[in-house]
């Protein structure tokens, strides 16, 4: 196993940094930062903004090596180091990028001001599945998982309401490395992080879409439940008409639900 490489985007105008909050969002398996444009664009006035790509998806280059969530986690932080040494940072996620953003909270909670985990959980889906997945997508590439995808991604309708965006983000799909994304899946395969939550000690909101057959909102409850068993601050909230990408089905809904989080942390000593 071995901390990945990875590259990110600013979704925010260009200017110097380190003059509003520091805010960094994770992508979902097989999207890229695209996943966050619309969402980042509306915090780009009040937030710095910055979104960075999985292995071998987007700029990110391919991996080599197996690797973990929680070494995705570690290399957040490194790349977080790389723009700003030393940072605290608002964090959001979808799916695996959730995934990494509670991976944060667990081993790396004093870098954190607050954690927004979108379509995720604690544990997503079997290790067995994932596996199998891995081992598809290694032999046939890809494109295989794009019809599937476009099933468990988008609630019924969006991409006959949105067929350009959608068609973009699937794209991003096609294109990523295939060797990358079975790693990818390999360490969703080993991720459990259940016993854990009760250690994150962040300001948390966990975001479930309605209609989100991968993540359900019962994900999104026991994230909550484990965090506050701890004796944490968390909640939860269900957004309605959406499946698994929160961010892309509903920018403006995520960007309001993350600056009211993000705003709470800051005046309650988060940003100190």
């Amino acid at each position: 196993m071995t901390k990945p490489t990875l590259k990110a985007v600013l979704l925010s105008p260009q200017r110097e940094l380190g003059d509003r909050p520091l805010v960094v969002v994770g992508p979902s398996l097989g999207t890229s930062t695209l996943l966050w444009s619309q969402a980042g664009g509306l915090l780009g006035n009040a937030f710095d903004v910055v979104a960075w790509d999985l292995p071998g998806h987007g700029v990110s280059p391919a991996a080599t090596e197996p690797f973990t969530v929680a070494e995705l986690a570690d290399a957040v932080v490194e790349l977080v180091d790389s723009i700003s040494p030393g940072a605290r940072f608002h964090y959001a996620g979808v799916s695996l990028g959730g995934a990494v953003g509670l991976q944060l909270g667990i081993k790396h909670g004093g870098r954190l001001k607050s954690l927004s985990v979108q379509c995720s959980g604690a544990k997503i889906g079997t290790p067995e599945g994932w596996l199998e997945r891995a081992e598809t997508v290694r032999s046939q590439g890809t494109p295989v998982m794009i019809e599937g995808s476009a099933q468990r991604w988008f609630a019924p309708g969006f991409m006959e309401h949105e067929p350009e965006r959608s068609s973009r983000l699937l794209h991003t799909l096609r294109d990523a490395d295939r060797f990358s994304y079975a790693f990818c899946c390999e360490a969703l395969a080993g991720y459990d992080v259940r016993a854990e939550l009760g250690s994150i000690t962040v300001p948390t909101q966990a975001l479930a879409g309605e209609l989100d057959k991968v993540a359900p909102p019962s994900l999104a409850k026991e994230i909550v439940d484990g965090i506050t068993a701890g004796g944490g601050t968390a909640n939860a909230a269900t957004l309605a008409g959406v499946a698994h990408l929160a961010p892309f089905e509903a920018p403006g809904h995520v960007a309001e639900l993350l600056r009211t989080l993000i705003t709470w942390a800051e005046s309650n000593g988060a940003g100190q």
